[in-house]
């Protein structure tokens, strides 16, 4: 932990991010029976911020810079594994920059669990206690666990980021290019529900009503669409991007005897009598692109 200085350039966490972080440093506390947790994200070259703080006395240690290889988080960072110190102030196995950060806290037992996403190391995590004790290995193994939901999270932030630019680009007459569409689509459905952040999911399904909307054919020249149920919708959406009934359970988290229930509800309100025919069906009827 290190006061702000120039690192290179910064970039702050977006609001989904930060609201992961949070959530993660409440579970550290609960799971690990720490009563501090405190962390960031990855925030210019070599650096990461502390921006969220939890059983914290003091606001010390927001908006402090963590850099590669100084200090517990720091060198956690850098062998990309966790690490832990009995005593932060007397440790022999770290450096000491970021000592007057911790004293004013009043931390002495610490431990760092760097956040890797795509083999790279995206923020760290702390607990800590106010007291020199040795950690073993139930807070360090549920600060570990945290750490992976939390880059599991910030990995679907990362998948939906790149969805929603396929959505935001204009469609052509190219069918390769149609094609990446509607696989977006398909992907973008399945991922929504996944998402725990409400207005995330809201605005994947917003993206996925745009590539719909993008593609269709002009109003009334079909027919009034059918009303197909979210659900159904979803399944037919994997379906289109050549899914088996087995990956659509499993991507959707359903059993396949429910996803063959979906499909033959989705035929039956389409007029169609098999899956292709489904798909074909729901384009022209513009729920699908």
């Amino acid at each position: 932990m290190g006061g702000s200085g120039g690192f290179g350039v910064r970039r702050e966490p977006g609001a989904n991010e930060t609201v992961d972080v949070r959530a993660a440093l409440s579970r550290l506390r609960r799971d690990s029976g720490l009563p501090v947790a405190f962390g960031g994200l990855r925030a210019g070259a070599g650096c990461y911020r502390i921006n969220e703080l939890a059983g914290t006395e003091t606001t010390v240690l927001r908006g402090l810079d963590i850099v590669r290889g100084n200090g517990l988080g720091g060198k956690a960072v850098a062998l990309s594994r966790p690490l832990a110190v009995t005593d932060y102030s007397a440790s022999s196995v770290i450096s000491h920059e970021y000592d007057a950060a911790v004293a004013a806290e009043g931390l002495r037992s610490v431990l760092a669990v760097p956040v890797i996403v795509r083999r790279r190391v995206r923020g760290v995590l702390y607990g800590a206690l106010r007291r020199p004790v040795r950690l073993g290995d139930r807070p360090l193994s549920a600060a570990m666990e945290v750490a992976r939901e939390l880059e599991q999270a910030l990995l679907l932030q990362d998948e939906a980021a790149r969805l929603l630019s396929v959505s935001h680009q204009p469609a052509t007459g190219d069918p390769a290019r149609w094609e990446e569409v509607r696989e977006a689509h398909g992907e973008l459905r399945g991922l929504a529900q996944q998402v725990g952040d409400p207005l995330l999911r809201q605005q994947l399904l917003a993206a996925c009503g745009r590539l719909v909307t993008a593609s269709s054919p002009r109003p009334g020249t079909d027919g009034p669409a059918p009303a197909l149920a979210p659900r159904e919708l979803d399944v037919l959406a994997c379906v289109a991007s050549g899914a088996t009934n087995a990956e659509v359970a499993e991507r959707l988290g359903l059993r396949p005897e429910t996803v063959k229930s979906y499909l033959r509800s989705v035929m039956r309100k389409l007029g169609a009598h098999t899956r292709l025919q489904a798909v074909v069906a729901a384009r022209r009827a513009g729920v699908l692109p």
